[in-house]
């Protein structure tokens, strides 16, 4: 089972460490564009803050290549009017490809494909995976087209709670993968100096947002994650890695119990069993 090592405790809050975490960042990606000659990268802006982060870190990294940053703006009957609004801000001020596109009615078709659907839960989370698996397909066949790869967004507390659909909302490559989300907003906030006034105000607004998946299964992720915010979701988990046992039953850690055949994917039998 993934446990943290201590390089993830405490949290990283300083604006200078965080402004270097940005540097490091960046030319890590940078060497790795150079070493694939990849032509360009593709991201899904969702309008949240995950996305608005890696568009800020990559937007300088593909101007230094001289390659496009693609963004993609796929919308699906379930995203709320202000997402899709932060969404279109942040991928017109960040992105240098960018459209909107809005997939309902491919979705609605492609949903006769499911045996059962009613608006229980997991009617609507196997509604929701074939939503961000929709997505996913989209921004491959762009990777495909124009040479480049796929951006993941996941962060590490969404990670650990096996918040994300796999074959959906991954990626080939993931800049902010062992960042804790209070880190994602902590280091938002720490790029906003580096901005011009339109992609300061696009950053801030999804700094500023309520965390949405855009699937229709919640009114935010915290309500599926049972805590009221991110910052608990962070200092749960760090308590717990400490050797907090009371934690053992709540219902996040029971979400990361059970989330690890996600980590583990794809699960294989090592040879020396066969």
């Amino acid at each position: 089972m993934t446990i943290p090592d201590s390089n993830f405790f405490p949290f990283m809050t300083d604006r200078e460490r965080l402004l270097k975490v940005a540097e490091n960042i960046r030319g890590i990606v940078s060497d790795y564009l150079s070493q694939c000659g990849l032509k360009s990268l593709v991201l899904g802006i969702s309008g949240g803050i995950d996305s608005a982060l890696c568009s800020a870190l990559l937007r300088p990294v593909c101007l230094q290549h001289n390659i496009p940053l693609i963004g993609r703006s796929i919308t699906i009957e379930t995203n709320p009017n202000d997402e899709v609004a932060r969404s279109l801000t942040v991928g017109k001020n960040f992105c240098t490809d960018f459209q909107h596109l809005d997939l309902t009615e491919t979705f609605l078709e492609n949903k006769k494909l499911l045996i059962h659907y009613d608006d229980s839960h997991l009617s609507k989370l196997r509604q929701g995976n074939m939503k961000a698996r929709m997505r996913m397909m989209v921004l491959y066949d762009l990777a495909q087209l124009y040479g480049g790869m796929v951006i993941s967004t996941d962060n590490y507390s969404e990670f650990l709670t096996g918040f994300w659909t796999l074959h959906g909302d991954v990626g080939d490559y993931a800049p902010i993968m062992h960042l804790w989300k209070t880190e994602v907003f902590h280091l938002a906030k720490a790029l906003l100096d580096e901005c011009n006034a339109e992609q300061r105000a696009a950053l801030q607004s999804c700094i500023d947002a309520t965390p949405v998946d855009g699937l229709g299964i919640s009114s935010c992720d915290c309500e599926q994650l049972g805590v009221p915010n991110y910052y608990e979701v962070d200092k749960l988990f760090a308590a717990y890695f400490a050797g907090d046992k009371s934690l053992e039953d709540h219902v996040l850690i029971q979400r990361y119990k059970k989330s690890q055949y996600k980590r583990n994917n794809p699960i294989s039998i090592p040879r020396s069993n066969l």
